[in-house]
């Protein structure tokens, strides 16, 4: 998707490549959370990861609804926050809902800047959409659904016409380096060839994406394995909230790995969902009916297939002949299958879409351990909760990398006082990742209980036997454990066996133990705020 050959852009085994080289700050992933970051911090120096050709493989480039702020002299930053906060479920630290949502309007200022042609009125003024679960219209886009897209492309370019930003191509972190006293020194890194080496770093942002690509039907890039939770994890870092998994309700549901999206923004613009026989259910499940909650419309969703009744978006009446205009993403997903969207309902999937769990930092980004911030999907911040705010997850992902750059402005690059030490980390061999993406899609998916938790976690035990500590298998645990040990339904996490809310609202907060067993701790819904 972007360009590449710019000076600054190259694979590692280049002789302009130096291995040995310490570097000042190393950011893994290359994301929008990545690549905005690095563009704040320049000209210091830093160092992106990529395991792809710059903007590929990324799941920014694949939003579809856009990024979510206060824009219109009729909304507010506090109705932004309490809408965050009502989506969350009890558990978005009201603290860093706020933060985001002051913050928002600045941050699509920088993305102008940056070039991104966000979607304008006949006036000129930003034309902004309404996607569920919001109170107004804030959600700024680009032709319809192209946002990601063209945000991915302006960064890109902006990244190799900046100073000081090396972009290693066809690399990817495969472990956190420490120093004796457990400070975080660097990454142990792969080439796409196999060879293994060292990148020691001052500063190591970790901004690698989430965990979609553990499913079998997912909308996330099949990279998205959860890489940063298991290096951070394996590092001795704290993990919160990992069983809250967003399944985005429709994916269109073609056969397709992964799935392509039906964008959000449909249902606002008034699309329907409907069974096979036509018959709208939504609001049988939810007063706000196609813009309840994502949690509530997946699950509905769910239901409906589950009882054979199947599930179809409909916008012929909606969009109709403006699909291909309004909607081009979309509309060359559907033509592609033999669907024409302007005649025909869409057949659409709940599909893992984003993971609201993370490493956990505070409001500047810092995870539990010193050296390593996390930034994007990567991070659990507060701002999200049990339940997503549709478009968050972009505004979320450029105001911490903002205040990360911010932070690391003035910081005096640190070298370790002893040598970089790493946690041998593996990967998982092509037949035991498929059978895991099964076992998480069946076990681990919309609807849990503990019967399906436990064989889940039985299935992941005797698959670690055969590759102990793969990455995908530490994240796929971790999930599947706190899933388990969270007796009740809330957002994104829903029990079969527990239907109902507990109380008082409590986050999930893991680490590793001395043998290696995930240690679980319970905690009130704002740590972080308490950090700042």
């Amino acid at each position: 998707m972007c360009a590449s050959g710019a000076t600054k852009t190259f694979s590692p085994d280049r002789r302009s490549f130096s291995v040995t080289r310490h570097r000042d700050i190393v950011i893994v992933g290359a994301g929008l959370a990545g690549l905005f970051l690095a563009l704040k911090l320049s000209p210091r120096p830093c160092t992106v990861l990529t395991p792809a050709p710059l903007g590929e493989l990324a799941a920014s480039a694949w939003a579809q609804g856009g990024l979510a702020a206060a824009l219109d002299p009729a909304d507010s930053a506090e109705l932004h926050a309490a809408d965050t906060i009502a989506a969350g479920a009890g558990l978005v630290d009201p603290v860093v809902a706020q933060m985001i949502a002051e913050d928002g309007p600045a941050r699509v200022r920088d993305l102008l800047e940056l070039g991104v042609p966000f979607d304008r009125t006949a006036e000129g003024a930003l034309a902004l959409s309404l996607e569920a679960a919001h109170s107004r219209a804030r959600v700024a886009r680009v032709s319809g659904d192209l946002a990601g897209k063209a945000i991915m492309q302006a960064l890109c370019y902006a990244v190799q016409t900046s100073a000081g930003i090396e972009v290693l191509e066809g690399v990817r972190a495969i472990a956190l380096l420490q120093d004796p006293e457990g400070r975080v020194t660097g990454v142990r890194a792969r080439r796409s060839d196999g060879a293994s080496f060292d990148l020691p770093a001052s500063e190591t942002v970790l901004s690698a994406g989430g965990s979609g690509g553990l499913y079998a039907i997912t909308t996330n890039p099949h990279t998205a394995l959860g890489d940063a939770v298991a290096m951070a994890y394996q590092a001795g870092a704290m993990i919160a909230d990992p069983e809250f998994t967003q399944f985005h309700p429709t994916a269109i549901d073609v056969g397709r790995d992964p799935a392509p999206l039906a964008t959000e923004a449909l249902r606002g613009e008034g699309a329907r969902l409907i069974d096979r026989s036509g018959r709208a259910f939504m609001l049988d499940y939810h007063p706000m009916g196609e813009l309840a909650p994502r949690d509530e419309v997946a699950r509905a969703i769910h239901a409906e297939r589950k009882a054979g009744r199947g599930a179809l978006l409909d916008a012929r009446e909606a969009v109709g002949r403006h699909f291909p205009v309004r909607f081009p993403t979309v509309f060359a997903a559907c033509m592609s299958a033999q669907i024409d969207p302007r005649e025909q309902p869409i057949p659409v999937a709940p599909a893992m879409h984003y993971h609201m769990g993370g490493v956990a930092s505070d409001l500047w980004g810092r995870s539990t351990l010193e050296g390593l911030s996390v930034c994007g999907e990567s991070a659990s911040t507060g701002a999200h909760g049990a339940n997503r705010l549709a478009s968050n997850s972009l505004l979320e992902a450029v105001v911490f990398a903002e205040r990360i750059a911010r932070r690391l402005e003035s910081a005096e690059g640190t070298r370790s006082s002893g040598p970089g030490l790493s946690h041998e980390l593996g990967d998982l061999a092509d037949p035991d990742l498929k059978g895991l993406r099964q076992v998480m899609h069946r076990d681990v998916g919309v609807s849990r209980d503990a019967q399906t938790l436990s064989a889940a976690l039985s299935w992941i035990d005797a698959a670690s036997a055969r590759a102990p500590l793969a990455r995908p298998l530490i994240a796929a645990r971790l999930i599947s454990a706190a899933a388990l040990s969270r007796r009740e339904s809330r957002g994104g996490h829903f029990r079969s066996d527990h239907p109902s809310a507990a109380t008082p609202a409590q986050r999930t907060l893991i680490h590793k133990g001395g043998d290696g067993v995930p240690v679980i701790h319970l905690s009130s819904p704002s740590p972080e705020g308490a950090q700042a």
